[in-house]
């Protein structure tokens, strides 16, 4: 083999084990694109609404009138179904209708107010929890606790006209003759258009000294006021609907009597107005009995 022949084997040995040798190329991966922190991230199961979801009424001061205080007298007692768990309660035209609630036993009710009998009834499919009701344009509306739906029936028929939806939980219902106002256990009363089922606006509700007062639950619109019972007390607040302002405490301490009771009840819920005669109907949860009473003013302080 001549000279030039083993040069050129040679170099070729070395090119192949030069490239054989060669690590082969490291693949680039783009990094994820950051969200800006100017953004904030949803969840799109989150149904709860931001504090400027809605027009707020402007933050009450502090330091205003020193809220009423009142007692009670028994004017009339009324037999009253000790097995419905009662969320929603009207008088009107003579009749007393009661919204109930718990999984599979809520209910729409017109009540015969003398008795205690139930006259017409509308179950409430066993998923919802039913809670406050209201009675505008000869429709009732009813909600429901955390399903975050309403129902409209007719009055008279009861029959399931339509259903609506809403933000929160569902609590106590009324309106004062233009809009629908409802609680969700917060400090808030929620006003809802009664056409569109809308919320327009909230406002606040604070005592004297602008502390929040909490666990609104049932509602009644009466004498241009609200009146919502606290959940887990014996106490009604009178509230100022354009303020928010608490103005008048109501202890209903000691109004269903030991002996009454023969089977576990709950709380106090349960207020309802005869607004041409200038009657207040009052009930709880479980209980046995329905009372009309009489305010009475007190310089006792409800703490």
């Amino acid at each position: 083999m001549n000279r030039f022949l083993m040069i050129v084997i040679l170099l070729i040995t070395m090119l192949t084990t030069a490239c054989q040798s060669q690590p082969l190329p490291t693949p680039t991966l783009s990094a994820p694109t950051p969200i800006p922190a100017t953004e904030t991230a949803v969840s799109p199961t989150s149904t709860q609404p931001t504090e400027e979801a809605y027009p707020t009424s402007d933050t009450p001061e502090t330091n205003q009138p020193t809220p009423a205080n009142y007692t009670y007298e028994i004017i009339n007692s009324y037999p009253h179904d000790p097995a419905a768990f009662t969320q929603g309660l009207i008088y009107l035209d003579g009749n007393l209708y009661e919204g109930t609630g718990r999984y599979g036993q809520s209910s729409l009710r017109e009540v015969d107010l003398e008795t205690g009998n139930v006259n017409s009834i509308s179950t409430i499919p066993e998923q919802y929890f039913g809670e406050g009701i209201t009675i505008f344009d000869d429709k009732i509306y009813q909600l429901t606790w955390q399903n975050q739906t309403g129902f409209i029936y007719d009055q008279d028929s009861f029959e399931l006209l339509d259903t609506f939806t809403y933000p929160t939980e569902g609590w106590g219902l009324t309106h004062n003759g233009e809009q629908l106002i409802m609680s969700d256990g917060t400090d808030h009363l929620y006003y809802l258009d009664p056409n569109t089922l809308e919320i327009n606006h909230k406002v606040s509700v604070t005592d004297e000294h602008g502390n929040a007062i909490v666990r609104l639950n049932e509602l009644e619109y009466i004498d241009g006021e609200v009146y919502a019972n606290i959940w887990q007390t014996n106490r009604i607040v009178r509230i100022n609907p354009d303020t928010g302002q608490v103005t008048a405490w109501i202890d209903l301490t000691g109004l269903l009597s030991p002996e009454s009771i023969t089977q576990p009840i709950d709380v106090l819920n349960g207020i309802a107005y005869d607004e041409q005669n200038g009657r207040l109907f009052v009930t709880g949860k479980l209980w046995p009995t329905l009372f009309e009473i009489e305010l009475r003013e007190t310089a006792v302080s409800t703490p």
